[in-house]
């Protein structure tokens, strides 16, 4: 397909690689120090953001949209301690969710959120990991209404995939862990386990299914039966077309053999159900228990990795890693977490804070460069829990070195942000160029857990497709290319990108033709 910017960039097109000639030229190309910073925003949300590759189901709803469900579900809000609660007596310090008064209702907005700094006395950090516990009254059926939430959210960013945290089976999965010793033999833990574990994975896949299908449902997904005369075909809501893998997240702060048992249960289910495709380590990582648990979470990891190559497969970790600041841990504890993680076999670092404080900081950036290894930033959050923004943030130094960063959200609805509001702070605070954003929504698909061999040789650079497909987004996928796009999720969703991109970039260059 012929552009108005084809000729011009010509010249420039012949010395490089094949598939940036499917893109304008750089100088046609958005270039935000030309813009204002509402204009950074507005260009940001429409352009195609590849993922949220670190986002926890239940933190992704804003407070209002908790305070309605709460309202339809008959659930009451103590206004002493400004939390949801079930079942509902309303009188005294209760009150029907439904019946909240404007400020009631800002109150409970505050208090299941960061927005007020020091609401109730609290740290940042403190307000962030207590709210979980202010929203929990939510049902579990609620799940599904959260994963629709969020889909239509990301696909009002034009961005189309998603990997979310999430614990199916929480209990039973601790339960099953609780039958054997301390959680030093994790082999012990392993036989002890596998009598009762088919049962759980059965049940875990149920509970996705439900999940998924109540998302569905409340999107629209599914075909009307009922179409207007002349309608012949149906176009699904923006949020159906969003592709959602699964992360099991187990908890660091109960019993380690729990811990293991939620973190096994992940294994299986990983081998088991293609939409679950890794797992995560969750909780305040400064709190008492996690620091004292750490090596042996990481050996946890380290002993399930091992065990599924010994299998002949693959288990993915995406490790929360680094997450602290010297308010909150000592010195001893910010210098090797990161580097545990990372050596235990993590694909990717949830946040990394920490990572200027790590022994020997320069050689870990080397090892995780030359492993692959990307950095889940969530800039919003990062400033709300620990104070770590702007000039401080390690980002700037992780992006010269060349580590994969990826911006994700972390819990937007308890930070009040989105995905899009987390690339422009990458902009207005770390001096991130459109190029860096870019580079970032491709990184949240090459390095996301989808099986099958992606588009790129480079990941993380960008600079050689597979020859496959290389140039080929003008036109329809070469026999050779459609061979890869149909063995492998991740090329297709890489595909779909490349093309959203192109497109945006396209119509960029087409509105601010001189």
């Amino acid at each position: 397909m012929q552009r108005w910017w084809a000729l011009a960039g010509l010249v420039a097109a012949l010395a490089t690689p094949a598939w940036a000639q499917v893109r304008p030229p750089v100088d046609q190309r958005p270039d935000f120090s030309q813009m204002s910073r509402a204009e950074i925003r507005a260009v940001i949300r429409a352009m195609p953001k590849g993922g949220d590759l670190h986002i926890h189901l239940s933190g992704a709803p804003f407070a209002e949209t908790y305070l309605d469900w709460a309202a339809e579900d008959g659930l009451c809000v103590d206004t002493a301690r400004w939390t949801l609660t079930d079942p509902c007596r309303p009188g005294g310090d209760l009150v029907a969710a439904s019946g909240l008064t404007v400020d009631q209702r800002s109150l409970m907005i505050d208090s299941l959120s960061t927005r007020r700094p020091g609401f109730a006395g609290r740290s940042g950090h403190d307000q962030f990991f207590s709210t979980f516990g202010r929203f929990d009254a939510t049902p579990d059926h609620r799940r599904g209404d959260m994963l629709a939430d969020l889909m239509a959210t990301l696909a009002a960013q034009n961005t189309f995939y998603v990997e979310v945290m999430w614990m199916p089976q929480s209990g039973p999965a601790r339960e099953l862990g609780a039958v054997s010793g301390d959680g030093s033999n994790l082999a012990a833990l392993d036989a002890a386990m596998a009598l009762g574990m088919p049962a759980l994975v059965e049940a875990a896949m149920a509970e996705t299914d439900a999940v998924e299908a109540r998302a569905r449902e409340v999107l629209g997904c599914s075909s009307p039966t009922d179409r207007a005369p002349g309608v012949s075909s149906w176009d699904p809501p923006g949020g159906c077309r969003v592709t959602v893998r699964h992360l099991v997240q187990a908890n660091r702060l109960i019993a380690p053999p729990q811990t293991y048992g939620q973190l096994a249960l992940g294994d299986a289910l990983i081998a088991a159900d293609p939409r679950w495709v890794g797992v995560q380590l969750v909780a305040p990582e400064d709190h008492a228990d996690a620091l004292r648990n750490y090596r042996l979470h990481m050996e946890m990891i380290r002993h399930l990795i091992g065990r599924r190559m010994d299998l002949g497969g693959r288990l993915a970790a995406a490790l929360h890693a680094g997450e602290l600041t010297l308010d909150y841990a000592p010195p001893a504890d910010m210098a090797f977490h990161v580097t545990g993680a990372v050596q235990a076999g993590a694909l990717r670092i949830g946040h990394g804070l920490s990572i200027p404080s790590e022994t020997a900081g320069h050689d870990l950036l080397d090892r995780m460069i030359a492993g692959g290894v990307a950095v889940e930033i969530s800039l919003t959050s990062n400033a709300d829990i620990l104070g770590i923004e702007g000039q401080d943030h390690p980002v700037i130094w992780l992006r010269q070195a060349g580590v994969p960063v990826i911006y994700t959200t972390d819990d937007p609805g308890i930070s009040r942000s989105d995905l899009s509001n987390e690339y422009a702070r990458a902009v207005f605070d770390t001096g991130a160029t459109y190029e860096d954003l870019v580079t970032s929504a491709r990184n949240a698909l090459a390095f996301s857990f989808l099986p099958g061999e992606g588009l790129w040789q480079d990941p993380g650079r960008y600079q050689q497709m597979v020859s496959a497909c290389a140039g080929q987004m003008d036109g329809d996928a070469t026999a050779s290319c459609q061979v890869l796009l149909d063995a492998s999720p991740k090329a297709r969703e890489q595909w779909a990108f490349e093309a959203r991109l192109a497109n945006f970039e396209r119509d960029w260059a087409a509105g601010h033709a001189l």
